[in-house]
């Protein structure tokens, strides 16, 4: 039997690290390119078609992006060479190989002004550089005829990467109060989930390549739920003080909500950043986890790994 070609973007960060560890522990038969960032600059068209060209592979999973929101804004050049022009080489260098893609975008391409959560076929209105260079992204790779999957998600963590879980704690451990932005929703979601979803649905005798094909389109992958950042921040820090953690923090009353408005520098953010899964449950049989267990699931592999309740402090 053949083997089955897969290169990885992507692989030192949050979502790639976590395809590269459940895609090596498959079958021998599914061969794995994961190149470095030193290995693959994807701010660099030519480089990325060329190697795509060499590796040959019969599918691509495209976790890596300019995830910058703020540096976005003055660097809008380089974000919209990783986010908008390295998604179409690949799209169209997949399209010329018969392989498959597998994009990652964000709640960014939505303004985050209706009510309710969006689906994928609502009209997208990025309100910042880093959310239009994903759109522009996204609309490259439909353009571009190849069998794809395009997965939204949202407020990404893991154990290792920088993301809000870990500020939230930082915060608990260094901050007798503070304030945090109350009126932003939508879904955090672990990076461990969204590989392992994707691999669920990739799931099949060809490595899922042919999956990719009969069902091209966009989904959305995010836990289930939503909260605020100030929702999210207090679970963190009440089951921080659960499990013995020492925290600066008086108590959860010393969190204070703040309307976004009180930060009015840019880029501006969507409000409402709820996305609605139920293609995606529906298409592949898949249910979604709660957005709060599997938070304090990657919570307790932090205290565990960076040693806090045995008084550590995150490090920086």
């Amino acid at each position: 039997m053949k083997s089955m070609r897969i290169l990885l973007t992507g692989a030192s960060g949050q979502v790639g690290g976590e395809f590269l560890r459940r895609l090596r522990a498959m079958p021998n038969r599914i061969e794995v390119i994961a190149p470095t960032r030193a290995e693959l600059d994807v701010s660099q068209p030519l480089s990325l078609r060329a190697a795509v060209r060499e590796a040959k592979p019969d599918l691509i999973i495209h976790p890596a992006a300019y995830t910058a929101v703020v540096k976005a804004e003055s660097e809008p050049e380089l974000a919209r060479r990783i986010n908008a022009e390295a998604p179409a080489v690949l799209a169209e260098e997949a399209a010329r190989l018969g392989a498959a893609l597998v994009h990652f975008s964000t709640d960014y391409v939505f303004d985050g002004r209706r009510d309710g959560a969006y689906s994928e076929d609502l009209p997208t209105n990025p309100l910042n550089v880093y959310g239009a260079t994903k759109r522009d992204g996204e609309q490259a790779i439909a353009a571009s005829g190849a069998a794809h999957w395009i997965l939204r998600t949202s407020w990404v963590y893991n154990l290792h990467g920088n993301n809000f879980m870990k500020t939230a704690i930082r915060l608990a451990q260094q901050k007798e109060t503070y304030t945090i932005v109350g009126d932003q929703f939508g879904a955090p979601t672990w990076a461990s989930t969204i590989a392992a979803v994707c691999c669920r649905m990739l799931a099949g005798a060809d490595g899922g390549k042919d999956k990719v094909s009969a069902t091209s389109g966009i989904y959305h992958l995010t836990a289930a739920g939503a909260t605020s950042w100030h929702g999210y921040a207090s679970l963190i820090a009440r089951e921080l003080a659960a499990r013995g953690v020492t925290l600066r923090l008086k108590g959860l009353e010393h969190i204070t909500p703040v309307p976004t408005s009180t930060y009015p520098t840019p880029p501006e953010r969507p409000l409402n950043s709820r996305l609605d899964c139920g293609k995606l449950e529906r298409t592949f049989g898949i249910t979604l986890p709660q957005w709060d267990e599997d938070a304090l699931a990657c919570l307790a592999q932090m205290i565990a790994h960076y040693g806090l309740a045995e008084g550590k402090l995150l490090p920086d």
